[in-house]
Order: C-alpha cells, then sequence, then structure tokens
C-alpha cells in the first residue's frame, strides 16, 4: 500500500553534500584544533566556544573562514544528488552551520533551502558569538515537517544529526566515522550517494512528482 504521505528529505550539510568547512580552515590556517568536529565532540556548543576562542587567539575573522569557503566544492556526486531528489520529492539542509558560511555553497547546488544558524560579529569582522535558530534544532525541524503532513527521510553522519535520524520516520548515517557507527550500530548506513538513491527509488518515491 502507498503512503499516502509526500516525502521530504532532510539532509546534514557537511560531510555529507560538502566537505567539512571547519577542517578545510583548519587545512589552510595550519591549526589542528580546527579539526576537531561533532564527529569527535558531541556537544555543539562546548565545540563552537572552542573554535571562537581558537579564532580570537589567531585573530581570524568571518572574512578569512569565507575566503576559505569559496574554495570548496560539493562533494563528488552531491550536487547531481540534489538535483534529483529535488525532480522527485521536496527537499531541505538542515545544518548546525551559518547562513554566513553556506550560501556560496548552496548556489553550487541550485539553492536548495537551508534551515541553519546566525555568527554574531563585531565591526571587525571577528566572530564574537553564535545564534542557534532554536533549541534542538535538527530534531524539531524534523518534527514540525512531520506535523504538517510530511513523511521524512533523514540523512547525517555525525553526533548532532542522531537527534533527527531517532525521529524520522526512514534514516541513514552517510559515510559516518566507526564511533558514531559502534555508538548507534541500530541505524542503516550508506557509503554514497548512489546507495542512498537506490533506497529512496526503491522504497519512497513510487508516485513521486516526477517520473523516474
Amino acid at each position: 500500500m502507498t503512503n499516502p504521505k509526500p516525502t521530504i528529505v532532510a539532509s546534514d550539510l557537511e560531510g555529507v553534500l560538502v566537505p567539512e568547512i571547519w577542517i578545510a580552515v583548519a587545512e589552510e590556517t595550519g591549526i589542528e584544533q580546527l579539526r576537531l568536529t561533532t564527529r569527535e565532540i558531541s556537544d555543539y556548543d562546548q565545540l563552537m566556544k572552542m573554535r571562537i576562542g581558537i579564532l580570537r587567539q589567531h585573530n581570524l575573522g568571518l572574512p578569512d573562514i569565507q575566503r576559505v569557503i569559496a574554495g570548496l566544492r560539493p562533494l563528488p556526486g552531491a550536487a547531481e544528488f540534489v538535483a534529483w531528489v529535488r525532480e522527485r520529492s521536496q527537499f531541505v539542509i538542515i545544518s548546525d552551520t551559518f547562513y554566513e558560511f553556506a550560501a556560496p555553497l548552496m548556489a553550487q547546488m541550485g539553492f536548495p533551502t537551508i534551515f541553519c544558524h546566525s555568527l554574531i560579529t563585531d565591526s571587525r569582522g571577528m566572530i564574537t558569538g553564535y545564534q542557534m535558530r532554536l533549541d534542538h534544532p535538527k530534531r524539531r525541524s524534523v518534527r514540525a515537517l512531520q506535523e504538517i503532513g510530511f513523511q521524512v527521510f533523514a540523512m547525517g553522519d555525525s553526533y548532532n544529526d542522531i537527534a533527527m535520524l531517532e525521529v524520522a520516520d526512514h534514516a541513514m548515517l552517510f559515510a559516518p566515522p566507526d564511533n558514531v557507527v559502534a555508538d548507534y550500530p541500530h541505524f542503516a548506513i550508506a557509503r554514497s550517494h548512489d546507495e542512498i538513491r537506490r533506497f529512496l527509488e526503491e522504497v519512497l518515491f513510487p508516485g513521486a512528482l516526477v517520473a523516474a
């Protein structure tokens, strides 16, 4: 029996569709501590306070990070995957990145919808803090989509994605690190966008907006 609810695909951004921004900054600046992400530190507030402190120590501001981001490209196959989903269903990125980081990356993927956060900067462009869009944004965003009549397929790679994966109707970890797999062994795992596409074709996209 076909599920009468339309499907919406909710995806994390970094590590799933684009490279990890902070790792790229670490490689550009040589600051090894900036390699740490939500794959290693599950407490997002702790992670961000650490990052902001490191940037202050090294006198690095938002323009410095934006210059690094300008050189990034989507992961292989990611832009094509996003376009493929949007021909057949609804697609939204739910990320713990910031609008000030995401804009050039969204342009490379055809401007999909993204829910993320905002940075607070001073007059010199130094990052002084950040403003969360809401508490528990990934879980609450998926719940809100379900409440307005969607079944949600969620995909992510890190600890901060687990809350939305747990409440989604269908979920997959995408190329997760071993520690995340060990802590959450009940989630299905995809290692490529083609694997996710095959699952969506087989399970969720009968009656899609455009024929496959």
